[in-house]
């Protein structure tokens, strides 16, 4: 495959992997708008159906650290078309499932399986992108995905919509989805990582890639700075409808038109790195990042504390996801930017940690009842750990691989 391909060849690359990359928010929330009448339905507690996506993010963490060895070990294109094919017939068994146990079932395998689009997707982007290139082809991917996660619900909805559909029916055309993207890969996408580039498939030889890049100081600081960062965004995507809503009194639709508007700020920021990553540095921008980020989470806090007035919570929040848009483009560029041997296993870890982190975190926002601090607390912290492990690994693995080089 051509290195930094330009024109169409480079259009039709960013659409293929686009496609390969939402499978994951897809899966994650066009079924969202369907969870009453799957509750209804299947004559289950709403726990229950929520327990189905908790067990379809759990999929996705486990996918990711499988199918990105694999992909080192045997190229990209045939763990892809494997994943993408059993994801169209987890869709199909999430589709008919008669009861909420197989559709949690179903959902696991959903989640595992569309991880390998997602992985592999972005270890294609290293195998074929390299330089101030890379990071303006991963930020054009990451507008798509930005935009994704706010299309997903309304097309879902838009499904339960039409005449003679139920929830199921979302399902069923997720599964087409998958076999249209299977059929798209096999046609027009090209190998991207050539025999003699890849390594050793075996069990120990993957453990002891995962061991090396845990001791990559400078990997690792990137893949913790990512980690914590948009883990911890997890924080404001469960949280600020109870606070929104339930403190704050903010209807349901205009509660969409502020969840819509922090997803153009993810957009916003990532266009500025697309933009000006040839002027600006990618350390520049990830540092302007966290100190954004962790400067606009403490001002949230405190006013959180204080009890402030809508506008005040939601103007850092818009700061906050602008910030994240920084954040997730350069972060993940510079830390896979020295992995090509291993790129797939490396965006494993690089996509593992923020579910990990969000998985813990999400939870914590409800610990106070009728309060937005612990939102607050939540997003500083985390702000701040990633902040310190940009400053304090991240950081003084580059400066230590630079004197080691000389």
């Amino acid at each position: 495959m051509v290195q930094n391909p330009t024109g169409k060849e480079r259009i039709a690359l960013a659409f293929l992997l686009s496609m390969l990359a939402v499978l994951g928010p897809l899966n994650i929330d066009m079924y969202l708008p369907s969870f009453p009448d799957i509750a209804e339905d299947l004559g289950a507690r709403e726990s229950l159906v929520q327990l189905s996506l908790t067990a379809c993010l759990f999929g996705l963490a486990v996918g990711q650290v499988v199918v990105g060895p694999i992909s080192d070990a045997k190229g990209r294109l045939k763990p892809l078309i494997i994943s993408v094919l059993l994801f169209a017939l987890a869709s199909l068994l999430c589709a008919l499932a008669p009861n909420i146990t197989w559709l949690i079932i179903g959902r696991f395998l959903q989640g595992l399986t569309a991880a390998g689009g997602v992985v592999v997707s972005r270890a294609i982007v290293r195998d074929v992108f390299s330089g101030a290139e890379l990071t303006k082809f991963f930020a054009l991917l990451m507008v798509i995905n930005a935009v994704a996660p706010l299309a997903a619900p309304i097309v879902g909805g838009a499904i339960l919509w039409l005449p003679f559909t139920n929830w199921s029916t979302i399902f069923y055309f997720l599964s087409i989805v998958g076999l249209a993207i299977v059929g798209m890969v096999m046609w027009k996408l090209k190998e991207s990582h050539p025999p003699e580039r890849r390594t050793p498939s075996s069990l120990p030889f993957t453990l002891k890639t995962f061991g090396e890049l845990f001791r990559d100081k400078s990997f690792i600081g990137y893949a913790l700075t990512l980690g914590f960062a948009h883990g911890g965004s997890f924080a404001y995507v469960s949280g600020t409808p109870f606070v929104y809503q339930g403190i704050y009194g903010v209807s349901p639709q205009a509660f969409s038109i502020l969840f819509g508007i922090n997803g153009l700020a993810i957009i916003g920021g990532t266009w500025l790195v697309g933009r000006f990553v040839g002027r600006i540095s990618e350390q520049a921008f990830l540092r302007s990042g966290v100190i954004l980020a962790t400067a606009a989470t403490a001002f949230l806090l405190v006013m959180t504390i204080l009890e402030a007035p809508l506008a005040l919570i939601v103007i850092p929040i818009f700061i906050y996801m602008t910030s994240m848009g920084m954040i997730l483009t350069t972060s993940y560029t510079l830390g896979i930017k020295k992995q090509a041997h291993r790129a797939g296993s490396a965006s494993a870890l690089l996509g593992l940690f923020p579910l990990l982190i969000g998985a813990m975190v999400a939870p914590l926002v409800g610990l106070a009842e009728a309060s937005a601090v612990p939102m607050g607390l939540i997003l500083f912290s985390t702000c701040l750990i990633a902040l310190g492990c940009f400053y304090f690994i991240a950081k003084k693995g580059d400066q230590e691989d630079s004197i080691a080089q000389r």
